[in-house]
């Protein structure tokens, strides 16, 4: 079976499965190949949801992360009632260019006008995967697209962007969308950081964002300052959360003005493919993404799949464009050997634009050793075992 996640910024996880699955038929073509791609609730995930449904996806203009209008896709799973969103289609940072990234400014709306087209097709169960945001709003260019009102000490709404909410004196619920109440929401989450301090939004995710170490401590305490005032006018203590920190503190946002619950992503969509079936016919489990290092463990799809390919005691090699550090941490996870797809040193770029024909070869190299491994099993006597 392979079920490996997409490798961001180069291929989907389906392209990622198909390339190793035909390069893993060349070598050995008479073998029965499971082809199930998988995501943690980053990009891949509404593609993942919709086809294991059998669902529809919609396309909707919405705005942007630096309030220009983009296009965004969303899905409408097979019964009909549930819509699954990547908060990145409307506010992920491939859509800001690197020479305007500043999350001081960048916004949420998006993903909250997302939410209105998913409330207007008739959908009362909303799955939001955070991850790959240019944000650090907090969530709250999402609460305004809602009708939710942030105000500053002049009764003035505030403007987009994280930085705007030091200004933050009141927040008015009243011209809330009164159907976010009656829908079920739930963030598929695959990091659990609180909303502020070292491990927080700002701290850990501003700077891949463009900011600054200066940004990075004016847009920790403007969310620090966030907290507390939703905590006064909302009545929700968002501030230590895990999960709360995602995306920008997008998770933060969900929580305290739609009732979101968080899960870990990775399992919202291992159980909505079912995985675990494909798991128990397989005698080895192929997974991977992009990068792998120690801190895959935190909830990354590949480490997810290992942990459910172990309790049915099946192997699994993990495949990658690259591997960082700590990596060996991950064969206390579940995952038996870590490959990196390169053959040999070679520039980013030329690993990004070649990664098809990379996992192709990657495939047939390993059911090459697969094949050599099993004929050596074959072979070895009781004496040497």
């Amino acid at each position: 079976m392979i079920a490996p996640d997409s490798f961001k910024g180069s291929l989907p996880a389906e392209a990622v499965a198909r390339a190793l699955a035909a390069g893993w038929r060349r070598a050995w073509p008479e073998a029965v190949v499971d082809v199930v791609p998988v995501a943690d609730g980053g990009e891949g995930t509404v593609d993942a949801l919709v086809r294991a449904t059998g669902g529809v996806f919609k396309d909707a203009v919405v705005t942007g992360p630096l309030g220009e209008p983009v296009i965004a896709r969303f899905g409408i799973l097979g019964d009909g009632r549930t819509a699954v969103i990547e908060m990145a289609a409307a506010s992920g940072l491939p859509l800001v260019p690197p020479d305007r990234r500043d999350p001081r400014r960048t916004t949420t709306r998006g993903t909250g006008e997302l939410i209105l087209k998913a409330l207007d097709a008739g959908c009362r169960r909303i799955i939001v995967g955070l991850g790959g945001s240019a944000t650090n709003d907090g969530g709250a260019g999402l609460a305004q697209a809602l009708g939710v009102r942030l105000l500053d000490e002049d009764g003035r709404e505030l403007p987009p962007g994280g930085a705007a909410l030091a200004s933050l004196a009141r927040i008015d619920l009243t011209g809330l969308d009164p159907r976010v109440r009656d829908t079920e929401f739930v963030v598929a989450c695959d990091v659990d950081n609180p909303l502020c301090g070292p491990r927080g939004a700002s701290h850990v995710f501003g700077p891949q964002k463009g900011a600054t170490p200066a940004m990075v401590e004016e847009l920790d305490r403007a969310l620090a300052h966030y907290a507390e005032v939703i905590r006064r006018d909302v009545g929700v203590d968002v501030a230590d959360k895990p999960g709360a920190g995602a995306a920008g503190g997008l998770g933060a946002g969900l929580m305290a003005f739609c009732g979101a619950v968080l899960r870990p992503g990775a399992g919202i969509v291992l159980e909505a493919v079912g995985l675990e079936r494909y798991v128990q016919e397989a005698d080895l489990v192929i997974t991977g993404e992009g990068r792998l290092d120690g801190q895959s463990a935190r909830g990354k799809a590949p480490v997810a799949v290992a942990r459910l390919a172990k309790r049915w005691g099946k192997p699994v090699i993990a495949v990658a464009g690259s591997l960082g550090p700590d990596v060996e941490q991950l064969y206390a996870e579940g995952i038996d050997a870590c490959i990196a797809i390169t053959p040999g040193p070679m520039p980013l770029s030329e690993a990004i634009d070649r990664a098809e024909e990379l996992l192709e070869a990657c495939g047939q190299r390993l059911a090459s050793l697969v094949r050599v491994g099993m004929r050596l099993a074959e072979h070895q006597s009781p004496a040497g075992a």
